[in-house]
């Protein structure tokens, strides 16, 4: 789930949501859903209830700080019934960061207030874990089955690095080219499916006379198989 305003009003490109699809996939994950909501607090809490039911993890990207539309934290806690707690640990963290923001940009500091609501950026789920945030200030946090990340494309790279050991599964997936149309392509898929235990779609490519190919399986024999079957009727390409 990514959440925030400007991504609804397409002022902001959901880079987000596609980075974390590859890097998820990439670990052998199946990604069931996508989902983009606004800064609203009952919308992201019932999102999260459901999914937190549905699926065996849920991340959450943005929308965290100390700012009035940073709800999401608050949001996941009201999902999972929880409060939101200051750990001892992240408020130093984020306290320590706040004065060398200050210290640096003592121009900024004369022209406004850089005071900052320690409190408010340190908070994260009661009973959970923190994740720190090495490019910010606003820490994540694993509870349950739930975790929440910044949405700064930086913030969020590097906070998910901490935790990506957690996230895997058995799915293996390989990629090839064709210049056979979609509608030729069709019946060789369905083919495919009966006689192999895959996932098989075929998607336009960025050249009109090329489309791409994508094969999932839970296991590395399996889609060599299923790979080899596709490639003796209809040419493919590793690029």
């Amino acid at each position: 789930m990514t959440v925030g305003d400007e991504l609804l009003a397409g002022e902001t490109e959901n880079t987000n949501a596609s980075w974390l699809a590859r890097e998820l996939s990439d670990r052998g994950a199946t990604v069931s859903v996508i989902v983009t909501v606004g800064d609203d607090r009952g919308p992201i809490a019932e999102f999260v209830s459901r999914f937190h039911q549905e699926y065996d993890r849920v991340l959450v990207t943005g929308g965290l700080g100390g700012t009035h539309d940073d709800v999401t934290m608050a949001a996941v806690a009201d999902a999972l019934d929880r409060e939101l707690a200051v750990d001892e640990d992240v408020r130093a963290e984020v306290a320590a960061a706040s004065r060398d923001f200050v210290a640096a940009h003592p121009e900024l500091e004369q022209r406004y207030d850089l005071g900052l609501d320690v409190e408010a950026w340190s908070e994260t789920v009661a009973g959970g874990r923190p994740i720190e945030n090495p490019a910010g200030l606003s820490p994540g946090c694993a509870v349950e089955d739930v975790y929440v990340l910044p949405g700064v494309p930086s913030e969020l790279r590097a906070t998910f690095d901490l935790v990506a050991d957690e996230f895997g599964g058995d799915r293996r997936s390989v990629t090839r080219y064709t210049d056979a149309p979609e509608g030729a392509l069709q019946s060789h898929l369905e083919a495919l499916e009966a006689s192999f235990d895959v996932r098989a779609g075929s998607y336009p490519g960025e050249h009109a006379d090329r489309n791409r190919v994508r094969l999932v399986a839970a296991d590395e024999d399996t889609l060599e198989s299923a790979l080899a079957w596709l490639a003796d009727r209809i040419d493919l390409e590793e690029t």
